[in-house]
């Protein structure tokens, strides 16, 4: 981010409401209002003196078949390594693949109370941070189409589509094209070049031709 004037960096300052000036960092502490104006100060060791052994592990709860847990409960992965603990690790990773389970378990992570779910994958055991249940929207409030409004030979015209496209999942071909574009505009601009848009803005497909749009896809594909 850039000041528009002069393209100077802009830096966020932590400023102090009763000196108006700016805190350096190691002069910044977590406090708890217990009464207006009033605090206890805790540091990070006290974070983990509340509870040194969910600070310091992960508490397996559960165990959960490998596709039970939805989606959108999904939020971010990582590589749990043994930590000299090489029998106990390859131990639980394998079974947990021999049983096609998978662990719920808690762990804190700055000072939040996380769930997780513990999987094996290859050689490794990956934990996935979830979403509570209370975090999730309810999609029924929506306003979804709930009946049928496609014709039988649209939905077949459909599949047929999706069947010609199904290949075997080769994840590591999917490239950021999207960042390959920003740097191709920014490469026009930096050499004086006005960039323009590649493709144009999508449009919402009008009923009457969603069997020609099909067709015209479906003729795509062969080729």
């Amino acid at each position: 981010m850039l000041h528009e004037k002069d393209y100077a960096r802009i830096r966020y300052a932590r400023i102090c409401t009763e000196e108006e000036k700016e805190v350096p960092y190691e002069e910044i502490v977590k406090g708890y209002e217990y009464e207006k104006g009033n605090y206890v100060i805790l540091t990070e060791d006290d974070f983990t003196k509340a509870n040194v052994k969910k600070t310091k592990s992960i508490a397996i709860l559960d165990f959960a078949k490998e596709d039970e847990v939805p989606s959108e409960y999904f939020n971010k992965p990582y590589i749990l390594g043994p930590d000299g603990a090489d029998q106990t690790y390859a131990l639980f990773r394998d079974a947990l693949s021999r049983t096609k389970r998978v662990g719920i378990g808690k762990f804190v992570l700055r000072n939040r109370e996380h769930l997780v779910e513990i999987r094996p994958q290859d050689e490794a055991i990956i934990m996935i941070q979830l979403r509570y249940s209370s975090e999730i929207r309810d999609f029924h409030s929506l306003t979804l189409p709930r009946e049928k409004n496609y014709s039988d030979r649209e939905i077949e015209m459909a599949i047929m589509l999706i069947d010609q496209l199904s290949r075997p999942l080769q994840i590591e071909a999917y490239k950021d094209t999207y960042n390959e574009e920003l740097y191709r505009i920014i490469d026009e601009k930096k050499k004086g070049i006005t960039p323009h848009a590649k493709g144009t803005l999508p449009k919402a497909t009008k009923v009457p031709d969603l069997v020609k749009v099909l067709q015209a896809s479906l003729d795509k594909a062969k080729k």
